[in-house]
């Protein structure tokens, strides 16, 4: 039987996959490696310490295994962050990461002086802090030695593709969250480009994710103990891999990751005419597009509650008391924002805040408005989609927060949709290894191979009067931060 691997090149860790043409794990492997903060809100990394954890990672992998058999390698993974090469192909500095934050000057500058209507034109996308197009503008400004040695410019992923390949590629869901990507066109955006002082000759090659971009470089076969003949896939950026691992493809579903940050991924094959702005407008990785909202803090805001202010981490302990009588009754508010906002809002200032406490608040009354304020803020995104014309007729949910069965039941009421729950949360991991699959010819079409691998291990419907209770809850919720927005800006 064939085999594939899949990467996952995450923020911490690369995490590996040895898959077979049946989607069974045979094999995984992770390896981790440091994040360097050298200011205040930068973070970056060394790309050579991805192309060390990958060779070393794959040698383990298949360590037992025919090279013969392992037809192909596809890798999801982290998105935004910028790596520059220089004309001798070496790395001309640490990689900026997607949350780093030292680009607000040059987020302000893209979307007062550029102008969002401008960059929706171009881009489908408005600028926000963690994107590629305000890191160079921040190199070109303060490091402009570095900027004048760039010869290549890629996205993370892309890095180890290229040493594995010698092409210079990326894929259309990646190269989406640059902004220098016409969206809706899938090719480069001149005047971006130029905005940014770079050429298209600088930039990888376009690919769909399940496009085969080429195979391996003799000599690194021989390192990686691999074929030569071994497909390498352009592979996706992270979220846009991960939801083929959960059949979120086509029309008319989501997906909703729980994780330290939150996302709401919601596919559709057109292009979304009119989107753009609060919420990403990206390519998928099935060769469709998607809207995503991306939420700074999700299940790390029920994490802060418990560990720092009630000094448990008994999680399900804390929510034994929440029983179902009290839910949409909860007279608390939370507003999740503990780092600021992304989508909808797009704050940097924006703060956590409980509102509503009384004398006889309870600590189970401030746990639940923390997960109801989670809840809210998915909703919100959900809102935006429908004024697109986009809807999910149910939402898969994975992470760490959607183990949680009061979390997912709060979840389906507010937003009065399925929740589904898959067997498996593997990741782009997965994801990267279908879409290998896809592109040495294994499968034909990474849609059906999506829906094919998906398998669900519970369902959780909504109550028509919970739904109801919610629905109040929300509007009241939805006004909190209008209210509150002017003094979040003086109090920072």
């Amino acid at each position: 039987m064939n085999l594939y691997i899949g990467a996952d090149l995450g923020t911490s860790a690369l995490k590996l996959l040895l898959v077979n043409s049946e989607g069974e794990i045979l094999r995984s492997v992770t390896n981790e490696y440091p994040v360097y903060y050298p200011e205040p809100t930068y973070s970056e990394q060394d790309p050579r310490d991805w192309w060390q954890d990958l060779r070393h990672g794959i040698r383990e992998l298949c360590d037992g295994y025919n090279k013969e058999d392992i037809k192909g390698i596809g890798i999801g993974g982290q998105m935004h962050g910028l790596v520059m090469l220089d004309e001798y192909d070496e790395v001309i500095r640490h990689v900026i990461l997607w949350n780093d934050g030292r680009t607000d000057k040059e987020t302000d500058y893209l979307n007062n002086n550029v102008g969002v209507k401008t960059l929706i034109e171009n881009t489908a996308n408005i600028a926000f802090a963690g994107f590629t197009a305000p890191k160079i503008l921040w190199v070109k400004q303060n490091e402009p030695n570095n900027f004048s040695k760039i010869s290549k410019i890629m996205l993370p992923k892309d890095y180890l593709n290229y040493l594995l390949t010698g092409v210079h590629a990326t894929d259309f869901s990646d190269a989406a969250g640059t902004l220098l990507l016409d969206v809706k066109n899938k090719c480069w955006s001149k005047k971006m480009l130029s905005i940014c002082g770079i050429t298209e000759a600088m930039m990888p090659r376009l690919f769909e994710s399940y496009q085969k971009i080429g195979t391996l470089k003799p000599k690194i076969a021989e390192t990686l103990g691999l074929s030569p003949d071994t497909v390498v896939a352009a592979g996706g950026g992270d979220n846009a891999s991960a939801a083929l691992g959960t059949g979120t493809v086509g029309e008319g579903k989501c997906n909703i990751s729980l994780g330290t940050s939150g996302t709401v991924f919601i596919p559709t094959k057109n292009f979304p005419e009119g989107a753009g702005g609060a919420m990403h407008c990206f390519c998928h990785a099935d060769g469709g597009y998607h809207l995503m909202g991306c939420m700074l803090s999700a299940a790390s805001c029920n994490k802060w509650f418990c560990d720092e202010i009630l000094g448990t981490k008994d999680y399900a302990a804390e929510q034994t008391g929440i029983t179902d009588d009290k839910l949409g009754k909860n007279d608390v508010y939370f507003l999740p924002y503990l780092m600021g906002e992304r989508s909808p809002i797009n704050d940097t200032d924006a703060r956590g805040t409980f509102i509503g406490l009384r004398m006889d608040s309870s600590r189970a009354d401030m746990v639940e408005a923390v997960l109801e304020g989670v809840a809210f803020a998915i909703r919100d995104n959900l809102e935006l989609a429908k004024k697109q014309g986009i809807t999910a007729n149910y939402s898969t949910l994975c992470g760490g927060g959607a183990k949680s069965p009061l979390w997912q039941k709060i979840i389906a009421n507010v937003l009065a949709i399925d929740i589904v729950l898959p067997k498996a949360e593997e990741g782009p991991a997965m994801g990267g290894a279908m879409l290998s699959m896809v592109a040495s010819g294994e499968y034909k079409d990474i849609k059906s191979l999506s829906l094919d691998f998906f398998e669900e291990r519970g369902r959780v419907t909504p109550d028509s009067e919970l739904v109801a209770l919610y629905n109040e809850k929300y509007e009241k919720w939805s006004k909190i931060y209008p209210s509150v927005k002017e003094l979040f800006g003086k109090i920072k």
